[in-house]
């Protein structure tokens, strides 16, 4: 794959950068010598390697999924003004 000036132009255009002639001549090189560095990645046989998240191997660290109330009830409810068994009281605003 090449990339030509226009298309460093329309992309500049795109993310609405404002990029000159000469800066725009400069990426055209810079981006076809990094997708030519992609390409040569895709000539390397990876057949038979597994996909991995990370180059060590690594267990999440797991909980237990229970539903709880967090035991923090009374902690949330402190320091408002009015509050009764763990709800707060608030004034009507409908009738």
């Amino acid at each position: 794959m090449s990339v030509d000036v226009q298309t460093v132009k329309r992309v500049a255009r795109l993310a609405r950068i404002a990029v000159s002639e000469e800066d725009a001549e400069r990426m055209t090189g810079e981006l076809n010598a990094i997708l030519g560095f992609v390409e040569q990645l895709n000539e390397v046989d990876v057949s038979g390697v597994e996909p991995m998240t990370s180059v060590t191997p690594v267990e999440m660290k797991k909980r237990q999924d229970v539903v709880t109330d967090g035991n923090k009830a009374a902690d949330i409810v402190a320091n408002a003004p009015a509050t009764e068994e763990n709800f707060f009281l608030v004034p009507k605003v409908v009738e």
